[in-house]
């Protein structure tokens, strides 16, 4: 029996933003198709259609797929590792020949710092094994820095000037922003791809001026934006009825006390922070900082520009010390998702990384900390209020998409952050089972229907799955993953 599910609305695909038609994206027609006849057929695009193809993860692909017993899951890892490169992978050379990759989200045309570096990182590991996804990784730190020193507010870019759905914001937009929506973590993910390319490879060529420009302007971004000497030079305002695309008090946001921390005006999900000290996204930016740090100081020779990242880094983390943690009644000390520095705190977690939960993913925290594991238990229990439960599954969700929407980022992220293979064994259960035998991994899904989703293109979630299974069996869980 062949089933057909139908694409939700474009205005349902990312809080209103614009999606492309199938006609200008034709993997989005791949997204209809199911299982038929009990036989799980390929969702990747044709050979001939794939934007960007690697021998060596073709090779990986094939190698984990006949270790992998349970047909459900081997079809989504199939489909989902390579799902970046076969449909957002944009790979070009400029005309001094250097590589250059615009990495679109899924849905839509355009790339985010944020889901751009994390969309390529499971790749990383095949560096070495192949020049082309060496170059591709090359080009994408590239375009990121080239980014940053055109906005280093922005979270969105176009490919080149083009009309933006959202050009009437009141904020500096320029011709080549699809967004300007300020968020901490938008100059993390860069500063991780690029040094964890240095340490995979060894390669020092992306350091160049480009690079210590970026440099230069996430550090001023970073003082900028810890708000000693006024509000700082960023505002937001949007013609909306969401209250989380726009920011209060003439696009400055609710006040903070400056007391070392960084205010992010919007979270990882691109929602409005409300207390605007942003806790994991203070803490990726002390992590961040220092991997800055040793590229200028180890690699450059830039010692006063390492030295006022790692004092930056030093007074962040101070801060968080004293005013991210919070003692509560049923857990004890736990880490706040936002602050303000006057003792006010939101007491939540969202599924966008990064997040609470997350922490230990991105090396910001130990998995052992007592802190975090007292906060690993408040934000997977219902006390976290975007905390769902249903008969479809669990997990966090957020005001992005709204109440009883699980992420599956969520899930991935309780999995790379679990020591207990019961757990483990427990959300790859709920991954395979709420694809809506799509056999991709979606934005959301209602807790008590997997047939209800957003976003049937969104590569970074297909990533991170690629990711946690390549993870989990080079950790030797093979049999946990077999037991399925």
């Amino acid at each position: 029996m062949k089933k057909i599910l139908l694409l939700l609305p474009a205005l349902l695909l990312s809080g209103g933003a614009f999606a492309q038609t199938d006609e200008e994206h034709p993997y989005m027609e791949l997204a209809r198709i199911e299982v038929k006849d009990n036989t799980y057929i390929s969702k990747r695009p044709d050979v001939e259609s794939r934007l960007f193809q690697s021998d060596a993860i073709e090779r990986e692909i094939k190698r984990v797929s006949k270790l992998l017993k349970n047909p459900k899951l081997r079809w989504m890892f199939e489909n989902c590792l390579p799902s970046t490169l076969d449909t957002t992978v944009h790979f070009r050379y400029d005309s001094e020949g250097n590589p250059e990759t615009f990495v679109y989200t899924g849905d839509l045309a355009a790339m985010w710092l944020r889901d751009s570096g994390a969309q390529v990182w499971p790749y990383l590991r095949f560096a070495n094994k192949d020049p082309k996804v060496k170059d591709m990784l090359k080009g994408t730190i590239r375009m990121h820095m080239m980014q940053i020193c055109l906005d280093p507010f922005a979270n969105a870019f176009l490919d080149g000037p083009a009309p933006s759905p959202w050009d009437t914001d009141l904020t500096d937009m320029l011709p080549e922003l699809h967004e300007r929506k300020w968020e901490i973590d938008s100059l993390c993910y860069p500063i991780r791809l690029a040094y964890e390319y240095w340490k995979v490879t060894g390669d020092t060529s992306i350091f160049d001026s480009t690079f210590i420009e970026a440099m230069q302007k996430i550090l001023a971004t970073f003082k900028d934006q810890q708000r000693k000497d006024g509000l700082g030079a960023y505002s937001f305002q949007r013609m909306t009825t969401r209250s989380t695309d726009t920011k209060s008090n003439d696009g400055y946001g609710e006040p903070v006390k400056p007391v070392g921390l960084i205010v992010s005006a919007f979270r990882p999900s691109d929602d409005a922070t409300h207390f605007q000290f942003l806790v994991p996204s203070n803490f990726f930016a002390v992590t961040s900082s220092r991997k800055a740090a040793e590229i200028l100081r180890s690699v450059l020779g830039q010692n006063k520009m390492a030295g006022e990242f790692e004092a930056l880094a030093d007074e962040v983390e101070a801060a968080l010390k004293e005013y991210a943690v919070v003692n509560h009644p049923k857990y004890g000390k736990i880490y706040a998702f936002e602050v303000d520095g006057y003792g006010n705190h939101n007491l939540m977690d969202d599924a966008n990384v990064p997040s609470l939960i997350a922490l230990p993913y991105l090396g910001d925290v130990d998995p052992n900390d007592p802190i975090y594991q007292n906060t690993r238990r408040f934000v997977l229990s219902e006390d976290n209020p975007y905390f769902f439960k249903g008969k479809a599954g669990e997990g966090i969700g957020g005001p992005h998409i709204g109440y009883d929407m699980v992420w599956p980022m969520s899930i991935m992220m309780r999995a790379f952050t679990s020591n207990d293979d019961a757990e483990i064994l427990h959300c790859l259960r709920m991954l395979i089972s709420t694809d809506s035998n799509t056999g991709l991994i979606h934005e959301s899904f209602n807790k008590d229907d997997a047939t209800n989703y957003t976003r049937p293109w969104f590569a970074w979630q297909n990533s991170l799955f690629g990711e946690l299974i390549l993870t989990l069996e080079g950790q030797g869980k093979l049999d946990l993953l077999n037991s399925l």
